[in-house]
């Protein structure tokens, strides 16, 4: 009669998964969080139905990637900062925006980006000299104190018709 050497009790995948999961507290990659939901699903599954432990390490193995895969392909780049909040004022030359209060030559106007940068989804602006009216999509070219100088994004001939309109 050939007995079994060990065999794996619902209650080690339970085991399992508990300690993977405080592994994850002290490991910030999310990765043995998948690993440890996946071996107390096993746990769950070899209470309910009588599993063997090649098809119970399978069955693993298998969760343990489809999560993975979930996490890093879909979860994960939602979770991504672009905010750039604590970068220096480097980071938002280039970005564009639109202008909500026109600068003027006596003051200065407000432009309105799509996400937060370096922790404001609103700044001051001025420009060089550009008439730039309410809604006109603009890009940073430079930073004065708290101020950002921005020019337009329309093409220059544009430009040229709307100054000799105003003129």
């Amino acid at each position: 009669m050939m007995e079994t050497l060990w065999m794996i009790e619902p209650w080690h995948w339970l085991v399992l998964g508990f300690i993977l999961l405080i592994i994850e507290m002290f490991v910030p990659t999310f990765a043995s969080l998948w690993f440890g939901a996946a071996a107390i699903i096993v746990a769950a599954l070899t209470w309910l139905l009588p599993i063997s432990i090649s098809v119970q390490i399978i069955i693993w193995l298998i969760l343990s990637a489809v999560f993975l895969v979930v996490w890093f392909k879909f979860v994960q780049p939602l979770s991504v900062d672009r905010t750039k909040a604590g970068l220096g004022g480097s980071v938002i030359i280039g970005e564009t925006g639109m202008i909500v209060i026109p600068p003027q030559s006596d003051r200065a106007g407000v432009v309105r980006f799509s996400v937060p940068i370096v922790g404001a989804a609103e700044w001051m602006c001025r420009t060089t000299g550009e008439v730039i009216a309410v809604g006109e999509r603009v890009i940073v070219t430079d930073i004065v104190g708290n101020e950002l100088i921005v020019s337009s994004m329309q093409p220059q001939s544009t430009l040229i018709n709307k100054r000799a309109l105003q003129k």
